[in-house]
C-alpha cells in the first residue's frame, strides 16, 4: 500500500433522528442518518404492507391464500 493516499480511519459517532447513538470508526468525523436499526419498521416488526389498488387482496384470491 502506498503511504500518504488513504484518509484516516478515526472513532466517529452515527446519530439517528430517533435519538440513538452508535460509535463506531469511520473516515468521516461525524454520521447523521434518518433512520436506524432500532426505528426501521423491518427490524422492529412494525412493517406496514402498501396495498395498492387491492393487489395484495388480487394475489390472495387468486392463490387461495
Amino acid at each position: 500500500m502506498k503511504e500518504g493516499i488513504h484518509p484516516k480511519y478515526q472513532q466517529t459517532t452515527i446519530k439517528c433522528a430517533c435519538g440513538e447513538v452508535i460509535e463506531t470508526g469511520s473516515t468521516k468525523k461525524d454520521i447523521k442518518v434518518e433512520i436506524c436499526s432500532k426505528c426501521h419498521p423491518y427490524f422492529t416488526g412494525k412493517q406496514k404492507l402498501v396495498d395498492t389498488s387491492g393487489r395484495v387482496d388480487k394475489f390472495n384470491k387468486r392463490f387461495g391464500l
